[in-house]
């Protein structure tokens, strides 16, 4: 990916992800399949985004092939059916992803992460914030892993377009669509920015040989690890 590509696709990731919990929000609020289908295309754009903005045929190539398959899909049901999936399979996709990274020889993701905000291997760092850093990638694993049982139980007894709905059954108890939507799409976020905020205040209380200086300037720092940090991070 050429350089200007590089440093467009992170804010562009970022605008993407903003957007697609209020377009599935709003799906969910509308009921209908084309904004479920915007969501969707919103969600597939996220994932591809580096190949479209490097101009690679190949990802050009599947994010058409997924449009049209979505726009298809657009004015049938099975758009507001697989707006149930996403929240489940990217939580489990994240609890797999932290409690992998616990498994010898890897070192867990708090931990690398928190070695490069303090400018040093992760084995360097003071062994009481090694312990840490590890039991919280635990606990993140933990949080993810609950999270994905709790969607994947509302998506199962959401009506009109849950699962079991959709398969002629009348769950009970049952929830109403724009409940499953304020959870999976506005709540699962607040519970995952309540906990990075909370485990900030404890590691502050904990540790007191942080490189930041406050809350702004630990956001500063990470962001400031840089997208290839971020790159080799998620793909390894």
């Amino acid at each position: 990916m050429n350089e200007s590509a590089s440093s467009a696709s992170g804010p562009a990731r970022v605008l993407l992800a903003i957007a697609f919990p209020l377009l599935a929000h709003w799906a969910s609020h509308d009921g209908g399949g084309v904004p479920a289908a915007l969501a969707l295309a919103d969600l597939v754009a996220f994932i591809v985004i580096d190949g479209l903005l490097a101009l690679r045929p190949a990802p050009w190539a599947i994010f058409a092939a997924l449009l049209a398959a979505l726009a298809a899909l657009a004015r049938t049901p099975y758009a507001q059916m697989l707006l149930l999936t996403p929240p489940m399979l990217f939580n489990g996709w994240l609890a797999w992803w932290f409690a992998r990274s616990l498994r010898a020889p890897r070192e867990g993701l708090i931990t690398r992460i928190v070695a490069a905000l303090y400018g040093c291997a992760p084995g360097e760092l003071a062994p009481p914030l090694y312990r840490y850093t590890r039991s919280l990638t635990a606990l993140w694993a933990a949080v993810l892993a609950l999270l994905t049982v709790v969607n994947a139980a509302l998506a199962l007894i959401a009506v009109p377009d849950g699962l079991l709905a959709r398969l002629g059954y009348a769950p009970s108890p049952s929830i109403t669509q724009e409940q499953w939507s304020w959870f999976a799409n506005i709540l699962n976020y607040g519970v995952i920015g309540a906990m990075f905020a909370g485990e900030y205040l404890v590691r502050r209380r904990r540790f007191h040989d942080r490189p930041e200086t406050g809350f702004f300037d630990f956001l500063r720092r990470m962001a400031k690890l840089g997208p290839r940090f971020w790159k080799e991070l998620f793909s390894s």
